[in-house]
């Protein structure tokens, strides 16, 4: 699978440069996806900027590891999903499981307000 990973400080961008995310790169993707958790950045933002269809396998791994992601202490948002991609996922009552955004600034700051809540809440 050819993706792009672009480390920020408080979060990798994880683009894959894929029309199509289908069942037999889902072991593929969700490994990349949960090897962030081992490293000291752990958060991820996921462009499907370049992604035109998604099978329910997949979109059930992203649901999955957007839970792993939550459940370790750290973020995971998806965002500049296509129109099709997007409507699909509403279609499959799937969309609404997911942290999604439109543009990858608001992914970003999803990222560091969520950064802020655990701070905060780690503080009682």
């Amino acid at each position: 699978m050819n993706v792009k990973i672009d480390t920020k400080e408080k979060f990798h961008v994880i683009t894959p440069h894929e029309p199509s995310l289908s069942v037999n790169m889902t072991e593929e993707l969700g490994s990349l996806l949960l090897s962030c958790l081992e490293k000291e950045v752990k958060n991820v933002v996921l462009s499907l900027q370049h992604t035109q269809m998604i099978d329910e396998a997949a979109a059930g791994l992203l649901v999955n590891t957007q839970q792993q992601f939550y459940e370790a202490g750290a973020s995971f948002v998806i965002c500049e999903l296509q129109e099709a991609v997007e409507k699909w996922l509403d279609e499959k009552e799937i969309l609404e499981l997911m942290n999604v955004t439109p543009t990858q600034s608001e992914a970003w700051d999803i990222v560091q307000m969520e950064e802020i809540e655990r701070e905060l809440l780690g503080d009682e």
